[in-house]
């Protein structure tokens, strides 16, 4: 299913007032962790599945990229990157991930951020990565973590005060799809284990390099309270792989 709720005006408006939306790559928690797993970008050919805003394509082309190709389905998204993160070298398309097409070994690099868990085949789309990737091509990517995205409530466990007491694990290991509240939206997404996400990588030939659990930053720490909260449980999860 091909889900696309960020053309919807409202839906929209709520994205637009994220940390991540109004300040970049610096309003984003998992950043500080996601940009010490990318590769040397000098010279590459990079993609970018669910580019979103286009920060990643931005900071891709301000660090020696040679190109960029944005991928996203949401013709809002793609016409916010146009108007802040258009630079020289980036071109933005749209089209739903599961029919994005391209020619075998032709990127360096290939990223993803927190769009995986929106797409019900990721195994064929893991299939299709490793076609595109050139030999010793790097692909790091970030989803919600399986931790995160189980119960598919995705909220804490709350007293009668209010209080919050622990965050809900259920349903583990029934990978299917998970409807859950996002900005005040219904919204489909689909839970899948670490295993899951792993052993696809290794059988598609792929070299797990990396994996990361981001905690907020020191300075997120002291500057935002309420992110003492997110050392409870783990929110995304961050894999490098090579091919």
């Amino acid at each position: 299913m091909k889900e696309n709720k960020y053309d919807e005006v409202s839906f929209f408006e709520q994205y637009g007032k994220m940390s991540r939306s109004l300040k970049g790559l610096d309003g984003a928690g998992e950043w500080h962790v996601l940009k010490e797993m990318l590769p040397n970008l000098d010279g590459k050919k990079m993609l970018d599945l669910g580019c979103g805003y286009g920060w990643h394509c931005r900071y891709a082309i301000e660090n020696g990229a040679l190109s960029v190709i944005g991928i996203d389905i949401s013709e809002k998204m793609l016409q916010k990157a146009k108007e802040i993160n258009q630079l020289d070298g980036i071109i933005y398309r749209r089209i739903a991930l599961e029919d994005v097409q391209f020619t075998a070994e032709m990127f360096d690099v290939i990223i993803s951020s927190l769009t995986f868990h929106y797409i019900q085949s990721y195994d064929v789309l893991i299939g299709k990565i490793y076609q595109w990737l050139k030999l010793g091509g790097k692909f790091i990517f970030s989803v919600e973590h399986p931790v995160f995205t189980a119960a598919g409530s995705q909220d804490w466990v709350y007293d009668r005060a209010g209080n919050k007491l622990h965050w809900a694990v259920d349903r583990y290991f029934y990978e299917s799809q998970r409807n859950t509240l996002f900005l005040g939206e219904e919204v489909l997404k689909y839970h899948r284990t670490v295993s899951t996400y792993l052993n696809e990588l290794l059988k598609q030939g792929f070299k797990i390099t990396e994996v990361k659990e981001p905690m907020p930053s020191e300075a997120m720490l002291e500057n935002i309270p309420e992110m003492k909260d997110e050392l409870r449980r783990p929110m995304m999860l961050l894999i490098s792989v090579e091919k």
